[in-house]
């Protein structure tokens, strides 16, 4: 499966791109590799990489920008950013611009695996011959909205509602056990694939925030995702 699978590294030091191809590509991985933003953004639309694994602090344009530019041109591929500073708004602002993950350096191949495995998108994953049959074969869920599992669309009144793969895992995941309430540690769990204690658990919060702001028609008001204070979140039918 992984060798048909390609991963965009943007990465400026030259031994961290060395060290990341060699293993990536031990494990079956293609990989092409950029050491500054803009040429990471020009080979995240040339190559059509399955993952980005992002650095911050790149040349000509710094890693938020290129994976805000992404997201802007809907360009909804998985984006691990990279970071060496463990700021909490370092970490906030990433996952408020689209990125799915991230991970801060120094860290061990093992652990970035596990990201990589529990990020990139699932294999096979079958392309709708139009949207308009995609919606038309989307299962209800609730209210307006819609979900056909085989091309991994969202629908909110017919209309595509453009989710990152991880904003899509997590909508599904809670909309397939309705009105059971989740910790964010269970949905660390069960939708990221690794469990996480302290303040890593703010990206489950920025994650549901980001998803009501594109399928609720008034995100201060939700009435798709809602919070059990002091318990977790859960999807209401």
């Amino acid at each position: 499966m992984n060798s048909q699978k390609t991963i965009l590294i943007v990465e400026d030091e030259k031994n961290i791109v060395d060290i990341l191809r060699f293993n990536l590509q031990r494990e079956g991985f293609r990989t092409c590799e950029a050491y500054d933003g803009e040429d990471g953004l020009n080979k995240a639309r040339t190559e059509n990489p399955d993952l980005i694994l992002l650095d911050v602090m790149l040349p000509k344009m710094i890693g938020f920008d290129v994976c805000k530019t992404l997201r802007a041109e809907g360009n909804n591929v998985p984006v691990i950013i990279l970071t060496a500073r463990e700021e909490e708004s370092d970490k906030v602002l990433g996952l408020e611009i689209g990125a799915d993950d991230y991970i801060t350096k120094p860290f061990s191949m093992r652990e970035l695996s596990a990201r990589i495995g529990a990020n990139i998108r699932r294999s096979g994953m079958a392309a709708p011959a139009s949207a308009a049959s995609a919606a038309a074969s989307a299962m209800p869920v609730a209210g307006e909205l819609s979900i056909n599992t085989d091309s991994h669309q969202v629908f909110r009144g017919g209309a595509v509602v453009e989710l990152t793969q991880r904003e899509y895992e997590l909508l599904t995941f809670l909309a397939s056990h309705p009105n059971k309430v989740y910790s964010r540690v269970d949905l660390m769990e069960q939708v990221w694939n690794y469990g996480y204690v302290g303040s890593d658990v703010r990206t489950v919060d920025v994650t549901v925030r980001r998803l009501r702001e594109k399928i609720e028609a008034d995100p201060a008001n939700p009435v798709y995702i809602l919070t059990r204070r002091g318990v977790g979140y859960y999807f209401s039918v």
